[in-house]
């Protein structure tokens, strides 16, 4: 059963860093934390085949997008503005 906890005196580059995690992963800010803790307390070696079977899960939930090579060099250049 999750439990729910609070967080005090987090440090600002700390909290920052989540913050920019989160969007890049677009999660958010609890699920970031949730994964960063998995990451760290519950470290688990999946094969390959099991994190490509996931990788497809998860593009299977996506709606289809259509993108052209411009729109996708145009994402990136906006990137590393």
């Amino acid at each position: 059963m999750p439990t729910t906890i609070t967080l005090k005196n987090i440090p600002d580059a700390v909290y920052s860093r989540l913050k920019v995690s989160a969007e890049m992963h677009r999660r958010s800010l609890n699920s970031e934390v949730i994964v960063c803790l998995e990451t760290i307390l519950l470290p688990t070696k999946i094969t390959a085949n099991e994190r490509l079977a996931r990788a497809r899960e998860l593009r299977a939930g996506l709606k289809p997008t259509k993108f052209l090579a411009t729109d996708i060099d145009e994402l990136k250049k906006k990137g590393r503005a």
